[in-house]
């Protein structure tokens, strides 16, 4: 099982809609999205294959009110750092958001990720 796909099966225990990069305007709030935003890639001198693999990953929650997206947000913070199949760690606090155009609120927070491959 790949970083991402633990990590979709993680978040869909907090929430049933998570998607990759983006979800379509009309998604039933709330949801999630995320994608990776970099990482680091292990590399060792004499040519092996990591046995475990690294991203950045930015979370995205997407709500009807700035209380439902922050609360939702700090329990995927606690879901991260209390994780066994997925080590994490907050790189950064929450960041609040509000898209005028749809309107939604959102929250997102990036996360150092590591998984065994």
């Amino acid at each position: 099982m790949t970083l991402e796909e633990k990590l979709t099966a993680l978040l869909k225990t907090i929430c049933p809609r998570v998607k990759p990069d983006f979800a379509p305007v009309n998604t039933e709030r709330p949801y999630i999205t995320y994608q990776q935003i970099g990482g680091e890639a292990p590399d060792f001198l004499d040519g092996a294959v990591p046995t475990v693999e690294n991203a950045e990953i930015q979370i995205n929650v997407w709500a009807d009110s700035r209380s439902a997206a922050k609360g939702l947000m700090m329990r995927i913070e606690v879901a991260l750092i209390q994780a066994t199949e997925l080590q994490a760690s907050p790189v950064s606090a929450s960041v609040s958001d509000f898209d005028v155009d749809i309107p939604v609120y959102g929250s997102r927070q990036d996360f150092s990720v590591w998984s065994n491959r």
